[in-house]
């Protein structure tokens, strides 16, 4: 009887010290594991270390991607051998190096996590900011030159045509990892370094994606191929070198329909802005903001369904 109050009274003083071990901090969609493996950390060193992550950690995860890691472990131990080591959901801390450089915690993890940042820029002109992330070692500068300059030129034209709400500061990151085109979300976009390199010309896929901020529909406003059809049908109309990267509206093909998305669609909408209803995009784009689009929006916009307008063009696809 002894020994089984002696073994559970042990088992509870691992418990315990286990818990005492692990401490979960929680802040705006991440989670800090902090994991102190010999003593307890003093209220105003734990501090500077929350401080710390919150301030670097979510903005280097909105630079790599909305599948970087959300929940991070962050392990103080004397028995690491290093400073600080830092990358997407892992975080040692040498315990003495912590205890002496508090406030340079935050700097180097930012130092830590950006290491595979070929260059980090900021580019502020009237009004509007970019931050420009390169991880391709390889990127040509004039490439990247185009892409700023196609992101001021362009979209406070689309802001102030669509959606005078949008944020004013947007995020660019060019990586190697990334293997598709290109893709938006939460104010940033990436672009593939590859597809960069292949297509160098293809700078209106600044004017596409940029749209896609602009649009800040939100979940379950409608359709895909009518939000990438909106995109593309902007870069159309707005696009500063179409000709040069040789983008253009296909022709039209009895194969094609509606739910194509992308420049098909798009060039669909400019047949109904021309021979249907002027400014349909403009309507469209506006119920989708404010989560009133339906099936039914096209006969109310344009007196036909959306099957109706599709056979007419069909019939007479002149644009």
């Amino acid at each position: 009887m002894k020994k089984s109050l002696l073994l559970i009274g042990m088992l509870g003083c691992i418990i315990n010290a286990s818990a005492q071990d692990l401490e979960t901090v929680k802040k705006d969609r991440y989670t800090l594991n902090i994991i102190n493996k010999n003593d307890q950390l003093k209220d105003d060193l734990k501090k500077d270390l929350t401080d710390a992550f919150f301030n670097a950690y979510p903005a280097f995860a909105r630079a790599d991607g909305y599948r970087t890691k959300r929940e991070v472990n962050m392990e103080i131990s004397n028995d690491y051998k290093g400073t600080v080591s830092a990358s997407a959901g892992t975080i040692q801390i040498n315990r003495k190096w912590l205890k002496k450089n508090p406030k340079h915690l935050e700097s180097v993890l930012q130092y830590q996590l950006s290491r595979n940042w070929v260059s980090a820029d900021t580019i502020k002109k009237d009004g509007y900011s970019l931050v420009f992330i390169s991880k391709d070692p390889n990127l040509d500068l004039n490439v990247k030159k185009n892409l700023i300059d196609t992101y001021f030129k362009i979209y406070p034209v689309l802001v102030a045509k669509f959606n005078d709400k949008s944020t004013r500061d947007v995020l660019f990151v060019v990586d190697t990892a990334y293997k598709a085109v290109a893709e938006a979300s939460g104010g940033r976009v990436l672009f593939s370094a590859g597809y960069m390199k292949a297509h160098p010309t293809d700078i209106d896929v600044v004017t596409h994606e940029t749209m896609h901020i602009v649009q800040g529909y939100g979940y379950s406003a409608g359709p895909v191929w009518l939000t990438e059809g909106i995109a593309d049908y902007v870069r159309f109309k707005y696009g500063v070198d179409n000709v040069g990267s040789k983008w253009s509206l296909p022709a039209f093909s009895d194969k094609q329909h509606y739910t194509n998305s992308y420049r098909i669609t798009a060039r669909f909408f400019e047949w109904i802005d021309k021979t249907q209803k002027a400014g349909i995009v403009d309507e469209l784009d506006k119920s989708l903001r404010a989560h009133t689009y339906n099936d039914g929006s096209w006969k109310a916009l344009t007196g036909k369904t959306i099957d109706e307008l599709w056979a007419a063009y069909a019939a007479n696809p002149v644009i």
